[in-house]
């Protein structure tokens, strides 16, 4: 089997799917799981439940041949934890605003929704949502005014809770983003659902930082003893 790019032989590589031991093989999250030294498993406590999911989904929807692309991810994950809600509304923000731009049509209701959502969620946390990521948000629904339109509408009925977002919505997102980007019709998924993750990471490591100087009140932690000796390991940098 191939070793994926910046990973050495010693390490399991990865392809699709669980697997009962690194003998066989490691999905995205079991290979966290492998270089943080934690119980062999595909949900490690060192990574935040939501980017843990998004890995796994990216994992498996991208091809044997795009998966080598993602093992210098690895390392970032480990460590990257927060009970911050802002870092499920940003790992979905940023998963609906990845997606909206390539689903197909039936899609782009749901993932318009979600970003709408993601923003007034990000409101009530913040009090406002800062220029970049307006900008970002704004540029996807431009790219399908319908489904924006149309989610406008439904989002003046409907409300959600930012806990409720959290909960449930986010999730939800996250796997319609991912699957909506495995199945549309463009040259290279495997490089936007790359893009997604590695941006979700940056996006909760930027959330997971700034509570732990005590921004922002949360539990965080980014354990960079861990991530760098998995940096170590694999001979790749965040």
């Amino acid at each position: 089997m191939p070793s994926s790019a910046g990973v050495p032989d010693l390490v399991p590589q990865l392809s699709r799917g669980k697997h009962r031991s690194p003998r066989k093989g490691a999905c995205f999250m079991e290979l966290a799981s492998f270089l943080a030294g934690e119980r062999w498993s595909d949900r490690p406590s060192c990574t935040h439940p939501l980017l843990a999911a998004l890995a796994r989904l990216v994992n498996d929807h991208t091809t044997d041949d795009g998966r080598d692309a993602l093992g210098p991810l690895v390392p970032s994950v480990i460590g990257l934890t927060s009970d911050d809600p802002r870092v499920d509304v940003r790992i979905a923000l940023r998963a609906a605003v990845t997606a909206l731009p390539v689903a197909a049509a039936e899609r782009q209701r749901v993932l318009a929704v979600s970003i709408l959502a993601a923003q007034r969620a990000l409101v009530d946390l913040d009090g406002a949502v800062d220029p970049a990521t307006a900008t970002l948000a704004g540029e996807a629904l431009a790219s399908a005014p319908d489904a924006a339109a149309w989610a406008r509408a439904f989002t003046d009925e409907v409300r959600n809770s930012t806990r409720g977002f959290g909960r449930h919505a986010a999730p939800s997102t996250v796997r319609y983003a991912v699957v909506g980007i495995a199945q549309a019709c463009i040259p290279d998924p495997d490089a936007r659902l790359r893009k997604l993750l590695a941006g979700a990471i940056a996006d909760s490591a930027a959330v997971i930082d700034r509570a732990r100087t005590g921004a922002a009140g949360a539990t965080s932690s980014v354990d960079h003893d861990r991530w760098a000796a998995a940096c170590r390991l694999t001979g790749v940098t965040r």
